[in-house]
Protein backbone atom coordinates (compact mmCIF):
# COMPACT_ATOMS: atom_id res chain seq x y z
CA UNK A 1 0.00 0.00 0.00
CA UNK A 2 1.77 3.23 -1.12
CA UNK A 3 0.24 6.15 1.00
CA UNK A 4 1.57 8.77 -1.40
CA UNK A 5 -0.89 7.46 -4.18
CA UNK A 6 -3.89 9.15 -4.49
CA UNK A 7 -7.10 7.51 -3.64
CA UNK A 8 -10.43 6.85 -4.30
CA UNK A 9 -13.67 5.09 -2.79
CA UNK A 10 -17.67 5.24 -2.13
CA UNK A 11 -17.97 6.23 0.92
CA UNK A 12 -21.71 5.48 1.43
CA UNK A 13 -23.39 2.23 2.07
CA UNK A 14 -23.71 -0.44 -1.07
CA UNK A 15 -27.08 -0.09 -2.55
CA UNK A 16 -29.69 2.23 -3.90
CA UNK A 17 -30.02 5.73 -2.10
CA UNK A 18 -31.14 9.28 -2.42
CA UNK A 19 -27.41 10.18 -2.37
CA UNK A 20 -24.08 8.57 -2.88
CA UNK A 21 -20.34 10.20 -1.96
CA UNK A 22 -17.26 9.15 -3.86
CA UNK A 23 -14.53 10.26 -1.69
CA UNK A 24 -11.35 11.47 -3.21
CA UNK A 25 -7.72 11.45 -1.18
CA UNK A 26 -4.20 12.48 -1.96
CA UNK A 27 -2.08 14.99 -3.80
CA UNK A 28 -4.49 14.74 -7.04
CA UNK A 29 -7.34 14.88 -5.71
CA UNK A 30 -8.45 18.51 -7.13
CA UNK A 31 -6.58 17.48 -10.53
CA UNK A 32 -8.42 14.25 -11.35
CA UNK A 33 -11.87 15.99 -10.28
CA UNK A 34 -11.03 18.73 -12.87
CA UNK A 35 -10.48 16.01 -15.49
CA UNK A 36 -13.64 13.94 -13.75
CA UNK A 37 -16.15 16.57 -13.83
CA UNK A 38 -17.53 19.28 -15.94
CA UNK A 39 -17.69 22.53 -14.40
CA UNK A 40 -19.92 25.25 -15.77
CA UNK A 41 -16.63 27.77 -14.96
CA UNK A 42 -13.08 27.06 -13.40
CA UNK A 43 -13.55 25.85 -9.77
CA UNK A 44 -11.62 27.85 -7.43
CA UNK A 45 -10.93 25.29 -4.72
CA UNK A 46 -11.80 27.27 -1.65
CA UNK A 47 -11.45 25.15 0.97
CA UNK A 48 -14.74 23.97 2.85
CA UNK A 49 -16.86 24.99 -0.31
CA UNK A 50 -19.71 23.32 -2.41
CA UNK A 51 -19.40 23.54 -6.11
CA UNK A 52 -21.92 22.35 -8.41
CA UNK A 53 -20.98 20.23 -11.37
CA UNK A 54 -21.81 17.23 -14.12
CA UNK A 55 -20.37 14.10 -14.03
CA UNK A 56 -19.89 13.53 -17.67
CA UNK A 57 -19.94 10.34 -20.22
CA UNK A 58 -17.12 9.50 -22.42
CA UNK A 59 -19.26 11.16 -24.89
CA UNK A 60 -19.74 14.06 -23.52
CA UNK A 61 -23.60 13.07 -22.22
CA UNK A 62 -24.40 14.53 -18.54
CA UNK A 63 -24.92 11.22 -16.40
CA UNK A 64 -25.22 13.20 -13.23
CA UNK A 65 -25.39 16.51 -11.15
CA UNK A 66 -23.51 16.62 -8.57
CA UNK A 67 -22.07 18.37 -5.75
CA UNK A 68 -18.57 18.84 -5.05
CA UNK A 69 -16.95 19.46 -1.73
CA UNK A 70 -13.28 20.60 -0.96
CA UNK A 71 -11.15 20.05 2.23
CA UNK A 72 -8.03 21.16 2.16
CA UNK A 73 -4.96 19.93 3.64
CA UNK A 74 -4.24 19.90 6.92
CA UNK A 75 -7.89 20.02 7.72
CA UNK A 76 -9.21 17.21 6.07
CA UNK A 77 -10.14 13.97 7.39
CA UNK A 78 -6.80 12.50 6.01
CA UNK A 79 -4.89 15.86 6.26
CA UNK A 80 -4.86 15.53 2.72
CA UNK A 81 -6.66 17.56 0.02
CA UNK A 82 -9.84 15.87 0.13
CA UNK A 83 -12.29 16.02 -2.77
CA UNK A 84 -16.16 14.64 -2.21
CA UNK A 85 -18.57 13.80 -5.02
CA UNK A 86 -22.02 14.02 -3.87
CA UNK A 87 -23.99 11.72 -6.73
CA UNK A 88 -27.82 10.85 -6.92
CA UNK A 89 -27.46 6.92 -4.97
CA UNK A 90 -27.33 4.61 -8.18
CA UNK A 91 -24.91 1.77 -7.99
CA UNK A 92 -24.10 2.42 -11.94
CA UNK A 93 -23.25 6.13 -11.56
CA UNK A 94 -21.38 5.61 -8.40
CA UNK A 95 -19.16 2.84 -10.01
CA UNK A 96 -18.80 4.51 -13.10
CA UNK A 97 -17.74 7.94 -11.32
CA UNK A 98 -14.93 5.41 -9.35
CA UNK A 99 -13.98 3.56 -12.30
CA UNK A 100 -13.38 7.38 -14.47
CA UNK A 101 -11.49 8.31 -11.38
CA UNK A 102 -9.24 5.57 -11.23
CA UNK A 103 -8.68 6.14 -15.02
CA UNK A 104 -7.19 9.50 -14.31
CA UNK A 105 -4.82 8.41 -11.95
CA UNK A 106 -6.39 7.65 -8.97
CA UNK A 107 -6.21 3.85 -7.28
CA UNK A 108 -9.05 2.41 -5.69
CA UNK A 109 -8.74 2.60 -1.35
CA UNK A 110 -8.11 -0.01 0.77
CA UNK A 111 -10.73 -0.68 3.34
CA UNK A 112 -9.93 2.13 5.89
CA UNK A 113 -7.27 3.73 4.11
CA UNK A 114 -8.78 7.40 4.93
CA UNK A 115 -8.82 6.56 8.19
CA UNK A 116 -5.38 4.95 8.05
CA UNK A 117 -3.88 8.27 6.13
CA UNK A 118 -5.55 10.33 9.32
CA UNK A 119 -3.57 8.63 12.01
CA UNK A 120 -0.15 8.47 9.54
CA UNK A 121 -0.18 12.14 8.98
CA UNK A 122 -0.65 12.93 12.43
CA UNK A 123 -4.59 13.76 12.50
CA UNK A 124 -5.73 11.27 14.90
CA UNK A 125 -4.28 8.39 17.16
CA UNK A 126 -4.62 5.16 17.55
CA UNK A 127 -7.22 4.85 19.86
CA UNK A 128 -9.75 7.91 18.01
CA UNK A 129 -8.87 5.70 14.75
CA UNK A 130 -10.50 2.58 16.27
CA UNK A 131 -13.42 4.60 17.88
CA UNK A 132 -14.21 5.63 14.17
CA UNK A 133 -14.61 2.18 13.23
CA UNK A 134 -17.04 1.44 16.74
CA UNK A 135 -19.09 4.34 15.78
CA UNK A 136 -20.07 2.90 12.21
CA UNK A 137 -20.80 -0.52 14.00
CA UNK A 138 -22.89 0.74 16.78
CA UNK A 139 -26.09 -1.31 16.86
CA UNK A 140 -27.36 1.47 20.20
CA UNK A 141 -27.53 4.82 20.39
CA UNK A 142 -25.18 4.41 23.59
CA UNK A 143 -22.70 2.41 21.82
CA UNK A 144 -22.88 5.67 19.22
CA UNK A 145 -22.20 8.20 22.23
CA UNK A 146 -19.69 6.08 23.44
CA UNK A 147 -17.53 5.70 20.66
CA UNK A 148 -17.98 9.43 19.69
CA UNK A 149 -16.62 10.37 22.81
CA UNK A 150 -13.65 8.23 22.43
CA UNK A 151 -13.52 9.19 18.81
CA UNK A 152 -13.13 12.71 20.23
CA UNK A 153 -10.04 11.64 22.39
CA UNK A 154 -11.53 10.42 25.93
CA UNK A 155 -9.04 6.69 26.08
CA UNK A 156 -6.21 9.22 24.83
CA UNK A 157 -6.68 11.68 27.05
CA UNK A 158 -7.38 9.03 30.47
CA UNK A 159 -3.60 8.22 28.94
CA UNK A 160 -2.50 11.43 28.57
CA UNK A 161 -1.08 12.18 32.05
CA UNK A 162 -0.19 8.57 33.18
CA UNK A 163 2.65 8.13 30.09
CA UNK A 164 3.68 11.96 31.43
CA UNK A 165 4.36 10.53 34.75
CA UNK A 166 5.74 7.52 34.05
CA UNK A 167 8.15 9.13 31.16
CA UNK A 168 9.27 11.40 33.98
CA UNK A 169 10.03 8.85 35.84
CA UNK A 170 11.97 7.33 33.23
CA UNK A 171 14.05 10.45 32.74
CA UNK A 172 14.77 10.60 36.75
CA UNK A 173 15.97 7.72 36.56
CA UNK A 174 17.88 7.96 33.44
CA UNK A 175 19.16 11.07 35.74
CA UNK A 176 20.76 9.86 38.29
CA UNK A 177 22.48 6.62 36.38
CA UNK A 178 23.88 8.88 33.70
CA UNK A 179 25.10 11.94 35.54
CA UNK A 180 26.16 10.32 38.90
CA UNK A 181 29.47 11.56 38.64
CA UNK A 182 28.11 15.09 38.21
CA UNK A 183 26.09 15.10 41.58
CA UNK A 184 22.77 14.81 40.00
CA UNK A 185 20.64 13.18 42.96
CA UNK A 186 19.63 9.33 43.03
CA UNK A 187 16.17 8.38 43.48
CA UNK A 188 15.35 7.27 46.30
CA UNK A 189 13.13 3.85 46.63
CA UNK A 190 10.34 5.97 48.29
CA UNK A 191 10.22 8.46 46.12
CA UNK A 192 10.37 6.07 42.62
CA UNK A 193 7.17 4.15 44.83
CA UNK A 194 6.00 7.40 45.32
CA UNK A 195 5.71 8.18 41.88
CA UNK A 196 4.32 4.57 40.81
CA UNK A 197 1.94 4.20 42.97
CA UNK A 198 -0.88 6.60 40.94
CA UNK A 199 0.90 5.23 38.14
CA UNK A 200 -0.35 2.01 38.76
CA UNK A 201 -3.79 3.06 40.29
CA UNK A 202 -4.54 4.81 36.81
CA UNK A 203 -3.74 1.66 34.78
CA UNK A 204 -5.37 -0.65 36.81
CA UNK A 205 -8.90 1.57 36.73
CA UNK A 206 -8.69 1.47 33.15
CA UNK A 207 -8.26 -2.31 33.08
CA UNK A 208 -11.35 -2.77 35.48
CA UNK A 209 -13.61 -0.87 33.38
CA UNK A 210 -12.78 -2.94 30.52
CA UNK A 211 -15.49 -5.54 32.17
CA UNK A 212 -18.35 -2.88 31.70
CA UNK A 213 -17.03 -1.86 28.39
CA UNK A 214 -16.99 -5.04 26.67
CA UNK A 215 -20.24 -5.60 27.47
CA UNK A 216 -20.85 -2.02 25.56
CA UNK A 217 -18.90 -2.97 22.98
CA UNK A 218 -19.90 -6.59 22.50
CA UNK A 219 -23.13 -6.88 23.89
CA UNK A 220 -24.72 -10.54 25.79
CA UNK A 221 -26.58 -13.50 25.09
CA UNK A 222 -29.24 -13.46 27.79
CA UNK A 223 -31.55 -17.17 27.21
CA UNK A 224 -35.14 -17.46 28.55
CA UNK A 225 -36.10 -20.87 30.01
CA UNK A 226 -38.46 -22.86 31.82
CA UNK A 227 -41.13 -25.40 31.73
CA UNK A 228 -43.67 -25.21 29.15
CA UNK A 229 -46.09 -23.04 29.15
CA UNK A 230 -44.71 -20.97 32.18
CA UNK A 231 -45.12 -17.84 29.44
CA UNK A 232 -41.40 -17.65 28.03
CA UNK A 233 -42.55 -16.67 24.49
CA UNK A 234 -44.68 -14.09 25.92
CA UNK A 235 -42.23 -12.40 28.34
CA UNK A 236 -39.42 -12.54 25.34
CA UNK A 237 -42.12 -10.66 22.99
CA UNK A 238 -42.41 -7.99 25.88
CA UNK A 239 -38.97 -7.64 26.58
CA UNK A 240 -38.62 -7.14 22.66
CA UNK A 241 -41.64 -5.24 22.82
CA UNK A 242 -42.55 -6.97 20.04
CA UNK A 243 -44.24 -10.20 18.97
CA UNK A 244 -41.49 -11.55 17.62
CA UNK A 245 -42.29 -15.39 18.91
CA UNK A 246 -45.45 -17.11 18.76
CA UNK A 247 -48.09 -17.43 21.85
CA UNK A 248 -50.68 -20.09 22.24
CA UNK A 249 -52.17 -22.48 25.01
CA UNK A 250 -50.49 -25.37 23.58
CA UNK A 251 -47.46 -26.52 25.26
CA UNK A 252 -44.91 -27.34 23.41
CA UNK A 253 -45.38 -24.13 20.49
CA UNK A 254 -41.69 -23.56 20.19
CA UNK A 255 -39.66 -26.30 19.54
CA UNK A 256 -36.29 -24.36 18.44
CA UNK A 257 -34.57 -21.45 19.69
CA UNK A 258 -36.07 -18.11 18.99
CA UNK A 259 -33.66 -15.01 19.09
CA UNK A 260 -33.84 -11.23 18.51
CA UNK A 261 -31.42 -8.71 19.46
CA UNK A 262 -32.62 -5.06 21.28
CA UNK A 263 -31.10 -2.30 23.46
CA UNK A 264 -31.38 -2.43 27.21
CA UNK A 265 -30.01 0.28 29.24
CA UNK A 266 -27.69 0.97 25.75
CA UNK A 267 -26.40 -2.48 25.43
CA UNK A 268 -27.21 -4.80 22.60
CA UNK A 269 -29.13 -7.53 24.22
CA UNK A 270 -29.21 -10.69 22.15
CA UNK A 271 -32.68 -12.32 23.75
CA UNK A 272 -32.73 -16.10 23.03
CA UNK A 273 -36.50 -18.10 23.48
CA UNK A 274 -36.14 -21.83 24.29
CA UNK A 275 -38.27 -24.67 23.90
CA UNK A 276 -40.05 -26.08 26.99
CA UNK A 277 -38.12 -28.34 28.80
CA UNK A 278 -39.73 -31.43 29.52
CA UNK A 279 -39.54 -34.98 28.78
CA UNK A 280 -39.84 -34.79 25.57
CA UNK A 281 -43.10 -37.05 23.52
CA UNK A 282 -41.30 -36.43 20.24
CA UNK A 283 -37.23 -36.58 18.81
CA UNK A 284 -38.43 -32.58 17.43
CA UNK A 285 -38.57 -31.99 20.72
CA UNK A 286 -36.34 -33.54 22.56
CA UNK A 287 -33.67 -31.94 19.80
CA UNK A 288 -35.51 -28.44 21.16
CA UNK A 289 -34.71 -29.42 25.10
CA UNK A 290 -31.25 -30.10 24.01
CA UNK A 291 -31.15 -27.09 22.13
CA UNK A 292 -32.39 -25.20 25.35
CA UNK A 293 -29.57 -26.49 27.21
CA UNK A 294 -27.23 -25.70 24.83
CA UNK A 295 -28.12 -22.02 25.32
CA UNK A 296 -28.12 -21.77 28.50
CA UNK A 297 -24.32 -23.06 28.26
CA UNK A 298 -23.94 -20.21 25.77
CA UNK A 299 -25.48 -17.73 27.34
CA UNK A 300 -23.99 -14.66 29.43
CA UNK A 301 -27.12 -15.06 31.48
CA UNK A 302 -30.52 -16.65 31.85
CA UNK A 303 -33.80 -16.27 32.73
CA UNK A 304 -35.19 -19.31 34.67
CA UNK A 305 -39.19 -18.40 34.12
CA UNK A 306 -41.84 -20.49 36.45
CA UNK A 307 -45.56 -19.91 36.76
CA UNK A 308 -46.91 -18.47 39.84
CA UNK A 309 -50.28 -19.91 39.28
CA UNK A 310 -49.03 -23.44 39.62
CA UNK A 311 -47.08 -25.49 42.43
CA UNK A 312 -43.47 -25.95 41.71
CA UNK A 313 -42.30 -28.84 40.47
CA UNK A 314 -39.10 -30.83 40.86
CA UNK A 315 -38.20 -29.52 37.04
CA UNK A 316 -38.52 -26.42 37.94
CA UNK A 317 -35.78 -27.05 40.78
CA UNK A 318 -33.89 -29.23 38.49
CA UNK A 319 -33.42 -26.36 36.34
CA UNK A 320 -32.41 -23.66 38.62
CA UNK A 321 -29.75 -26.10 39.90
CA UNK A 322 -28.73 -26.30 36.24
CA UNK A 323 -28.88 -22.50 35.54
CA UNK A 324 -26.72 -22.06 39.14
CA UNK A 325 -24.32 -24.51 38.34
CA UNK A 326 -23.40 -22.95 34.50
CA UNK A 327 -23.10 -18.87 36.21
CA UNK A 328 -25.30 -15.85 36.28
CA UNK A 329 -29.02 -16.58 36.21
CA UNK A 330 -32.50 -14.41 37.40
CA UNK A 331 -35.40 -16.19 38.44
CA UNK A 332 -38.50 -14.68 37.19
CA UNK A 333 -42.07 -15.96 38.75
CA UNK A 334 -44.23 -15.11 35.72
CA UNK A 335 -48.37 -14.91 35.58
CA UNK A 336 -49.04 -12.57 38.70
CA UNK A 337 -51.76 -11.42 37.50
CA UNK A 338 -53.70 -14.82 38.09
CA UNK A 339 -53.88 -16.12 41.96
CA UNK A 340 -50.51 -17.35 43.50
CA UNK A 341 -50.03 -20.76 44.20
CA UNK A 342 -46.39 -21.09 43.60
CA UNK A 343 -43.90 -21.15 47.09
CA UNK A 344 -40.17 -20.16 45.51
CA UNK A 345 -37.47 -20.06 48.84
CA UNK A 346 -35.48 -18.30 45.91
CA UNK A 347 -35.25 -14.35 45.84
CA UNK A 348 -37.28 -14.10 42.26
CA UNK A 349 -38.52 -11.09 40.04
CA UNK A 350 -42.43 -11.14 40.08
CA UNK A 351 -43.59 -10.48 36.70
CA UNK A 352 -46.63 -10.53 34.38
CA UNK A 353 -45.85 -10.71 30.82
CA UNK A 354 -49.86 -10.29 29.81
CA UNK A 355 -50.10 -7.24 31.77
CA UNK A 356 -46.87 -6.20 31.79
CA UNK A 357 -46.50 -5.64 35.52
CA UNK A 358 -42.78 -6.06 36.93
CA UNK A 359 -41.37 -6.02 33.55
CA UNK A 360 -39.22 -2.43 34.52
CA UNK A 361 -37.87 -3.65 37.82
CA UNK A 362 -36.98 -7.17 35.82
CA UNK A 363 -35.07 -5.34 33.03
CA UNK A 364 -33.41 -2.97 36.29
CA UNK A 365 -32.19 -6.19 37.48
CA UNK A 366 -31.18 -7.83 34.54
CA UNK A 367 -28.98 -4.21 33.78
CA UNK A 368 -28.05 -5.21 37.27
CA UNK A 369 -26.95 -8.89 36.97
CA UNK A 370 -24.56 -7.88 33.83
CA UNK A 371 -23.27 -4.81 34.92
CA UNK A 372 -23.13 -3.95 38.62
CA UNK A 373 -22.94 -0.20 39.12
CA UNK A 374 -23.43 0.33 35.26
CA UNK A 375 -22.18 3.65 33.97
CA UNK A 376 -22.51 5.08 36.97
CA UNK A 377 -19.33 3.79 38.84
CA UNK A 378 -17.72 3.94 35.25
CA UNK A 379 -15.59 7.13 34.14
CA UNK A 380 -15.61 8.12 30.80
CA UNK A 381 -12.85 7.36 28.74
CA UNK A 382 -13.35 3.86 29.80
CA UNK A 383 -12.12 0.69 27.79
CA UNK A 384 -14.25 -0.84 25.31
CA UNK A 385 -11.26 -2.42 22.97
CA UNK A 386 -10.09 -5.84 23.81
CA UNK A 387 -6.67 -5.00 22.59
CA UNK A 388 -6.61 -1.80 24.82
CA UNK A 389 -7.27 -4.28 27.74
CA UNK A 390 -4.23 -6.36 26.61
CA UNK A 391 -1.65 -3.87 26.69
CA UNK A 392 -2.85 -2.30 29.77
CA UNK A 393 -2.76 -5.46 31.46
CA UNK A 394 0.77 -5.85 30.07
CA UNK A 395 2.05 -2.13 31.25
CA UNK A 396 0.30 -3.17 34.55
CA UNK A 397 2.25 -5.88 35.16
CA UNK A 398 5.42 -4.67 34.25
CA UNK A 399 4.34 -1.61 36.72
CA UNK A 400 3.75 -4.07 39.34
CA UNK A 401 6.99 -5.89 38.73
CA UNK A 402 8.95 -2.68 39.16
CA UNK A 403 7.40 -2.06 41.93
CA UNK A 404 8.17 -5.06 43.78
CA UNK A 405 11.27 -4.66 43.46
CA UNK A 406 12.11 -1.44 43.88
CA UNK A 407 14.65 -2.08 46.68
CA UNK A 408 15.76 -6.02 45.30
CA UNK A 409 17.74 -4.41 42.09
CA UNK A 410 19.47 -1.41 40.60
CA UNK A 411 18.01 1.19 38.70
CA UNK A 412 19.11 -0.28 35.46
CA UNK A 413 16.68 -3.37 35.73
CA UNK A 414 14.02 -1.57 36.78
CA UNK A 415 14.20 1.13 33.81
CA UNK A 416 13.63 -2.52 31.87
CA UNK A 417 10.13 -2.78 33.54
CA UNK A 418 9.32 0.82 33.00
CA UNK A 419 10.56 0.96 29.38
CA UNK A 420 8.12 -2.14 28.83
CA UNK A 421 5.19 -0.76 30.03
CA UNK A 422 6.29 2.41 28.11
CA UNK A 423 6.09 0.03 24.87
CA UNK A 424 3.01 -1.30 26.00
CA UNK A 425 1.28 1.94 26.00
CA UNK A 426 2.99 3.42 23.23
CA UNK A 427 1.72 0.07 20.78
CA UNK A 428 -1.83 1.15 22.65
CA UNK A 429 -1.78 4.93 21.14
CA UNK A 430 -0.16 3.67 17.59
CA UNK A 431 3.34 5.62 18.98
CA UNK A 432 5.21 2.70 17.96
CA UNK A 433 2.51 0.02 16.66
CA UNK A 434 4.05 -2.37 13.65
CA UNK A 435 2.86 -2.37 10.23
CA UNK A 436 1.28 -6.00 10.25
CA UNK A 437 -0.91 -4.70 13.32
CA UNK A 438 -1.61 -1.78 12.23
CA UNK A 439 -2.51 -3.39 8.83
CA UNK A 440 -4.94 -5.90 10.80
CA UNK A 441 -6.89 -3.14 12.56
CA UNK A 442 -7.59 -1.54 9.59
CA UNK A 443 -8.63 -3.91 7.37
CA UNK A 444 -11.73 -4.84 9.88
CA UNK A 445 -12.65 -1.35 8.81
CA UNK A 446 -15.18 -0.38 5.18
CA UNK A 447 -13.85 0.77 2.59
CA UNK A 448 -14.28 4.40 1.95
CA UNK A 449 -13.75 4.89 5.85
Amino acid sequence: MNLRDTIVAVSTPPGRGGLGIVRISGDEARAIAERLLRFRRPPSWRPWTVTLAELPDPEGHTVDQVLVSFFARPRSYTAEDVVEISCHGSPVVLRYCVERACSLGARLAEPGEFTLRAFVNGRIDLPRAEAVRDLIEARTLYQARIAAQQAEGSVSRRLAPVKDQLTDLVALLEAGIDFAEDDVPVASAAEIVARLDPVIAAIRELVSSFSYGKLVHDGLVLAIVGRPNVGKSSLFNRLLEQDRAIVTDIPGTTRDLVSETASLGGIPVKFVDTAGVRQGEDLVERLGVERTFQAMADADLTLVVVDLSQPIEEADRELIERARRQGRFLLVGNKSDLPRRAELDEPHVVVSALTGDGLSELRRRILEAIAPGGPDEVPPGFITNARHERLLRDALAALERARQNVEAVPHEMLLVDLYSAMQALDELTGATTAEDILTRIFSTFCIGK
